[in-house]
């Protein structure tokens, strides 16, 4: 006879059982329960306790997140994938990583963000108004794909009539890095990146023979190596250019439809943020904590480790479960409930340690403003029938949302 322990025990990444891409968490509080440090069958292991997944985050010297052996078996050496992958500022270590954040972060300070705001509020408002139109719309495609895109856009200045295939190269690329992939996602994948660096190359040069404001623009930094002890080198440069627009666009758009989406779905939250609107920043961390935009991460151990009582070799990979960590009942009151006045709220949706995401303050005010100004201009929305999963395991949000205003 088998019992619910052993099947959780039986449980594969790679190949999970049916309803967890649509609905994973049951499996993460099992896991959490049962097996918080679970062996796979290609020899790499689930992690999902919040206090194992925080002290990996923030020890660099144990736990590597560079891919260039792990990811040859997914991509193979030497292809479109596999560049970009192995050269973006989330799957390197010092000192290239090093590099890349500090051009980063000098570009992001607090009152460059601050300036960014008039920008953003725009953008939504704009939005709004042409949503008003409609009446019945996506809310990805008419609303929370839109702003990232044009944020990001505007942070390296791409000009506004090339935006158009961003999206779509941004969806292919990250999709690749899904446990599994078909050979048809793989292909998408590789032909993504080959088209995102041919663009690229005609906006660096483009940039380089007539330079913007540094200030304000972050390819003109990256090119320039401003905040950084060097210059990068070409490829360094095309691939975190496309990683910043792929990494701004997809999470930033899974929180905003997934709070439009869980409002929804929780109407006495939804009542209770709009007699407090000041309850939008709590409100924001507890959709990152409980439909993290980001469900998984990896790291690789760099020598034995032990944890939770278990001895693991060198070399092994693991697959680091945030959507299971972020529902740890040993961090969260009633990890299951959706309670938008959470406080504290110790979330991993951003990562954590010198890897914790770059633009975190960004996509936090992205999300207060596009929220907060579509509540206000349409209190009684509701979600229509046909909304449409993402299908993903690692990124979590919707392909479609449709909704009436």
């Amino acid at each position: 006879m088998t019992t619910e322990t052993d099947t959780i025990r039986a449980f594969d990444l790679a190949a999970p059982p049916p309803g967890f891409v649509e609905d994973p968490f049951p499996f993460y509080d099992r896991l959490l329960a049962v097996a918080p440090v679970l062996d796979q069958p290609d020899g790499s292991i689930l992690i999902s306790r919040h206090a194992d997944l925080d002290r990996i985050y923030r020890d660099t010297t144990l736990y590597s997140s560079d891919k260039k052996v792990a990811f040859v078996p997914k991509f193979g050496t030497g292809t479109p994938l596999y560049e970009h992958h192995t050269t973006s500022l989330v799957f390197s270590d010092p000192p290239l990583h090093t590099r890349v954040r500090r051009i980063m972060t000098s570009a992001l300070t607090p009152r460059a963000i601050q300036k960014m705001e008039p920008g953003l509020i725009e953008t939504v408002d704009h939005l709004l108004d042409t949503m008003a139109q409609k009446g019945r719309v996506d809310l990805i495609e008419d609303f929370a794909s839109s702003i990232p895109i044009q944020i990001i856009g505007n942070l390296l200045d791409v000009p506004v009539a090339e935006r158009g295939p961003l999206r779509d190269w941004s969806l292919a690329i990250l999709g690749a890095l899904e446990p599994s992939l078909t050979p048809d996602q793989l292909a998408l994948g590789h032909a993504a990146v080959e088209d995102f660096r041919a663009y690229l190359r005609d906006l660096i040069s483009r940039r380089k023979a007539k330079p913007g404001d540094p200030e304000t623009d972050v390819l003109t930094r990256l090119i320039r190596g401003e905040g950084a002890d060097a210059q990068l080198s070409e490829i360094e440069l095309i691939q975190n250019c496309i990683f910043i627009l792929n990494a701004g666009h997809e999470t930033t758009t899974n929180l905003i439809g997934n709070a439009l989406a869980l409002l929804n779905d929780y109407p006495g939250q939804k009542a209770r943020l709009m007699e407090a609107p000041d309850l939008i920043k709590p409100a924001i961390e507890e959709v990152l904590r409980f439909r993290s935009p980001n469900q998984l991460g990896n790291r690789e151990t760099t020598a034995e480790v032990g944890i939770a009582g278990r001895t693991i070799p060198k070399g092994t990979n693991l697959h680091l479960i945030i959507g299971a960590a972020n529902r740890d009942p040993a961090v969260f009151d009633e990890p299951q409930k959706f309670d938008i006045a959470r406080v504290p709220n110790r979330h991993l949706a951003f990562a954590g340690g010198p890897h914790v995401c770059v633009g975190l303050t960004l996509a936090r005010l992205e999300g207060r403003i596009a929220v907060s100004r579509f509540l206000n201009r349409f209190p009684g929305y509701r979600i229509a029938e046909g909304r449409q999963q993402g299908g993903r395991m690692r990124f979590r949000g919707y392909k479609a949302l449709p909704a009436v205003l």
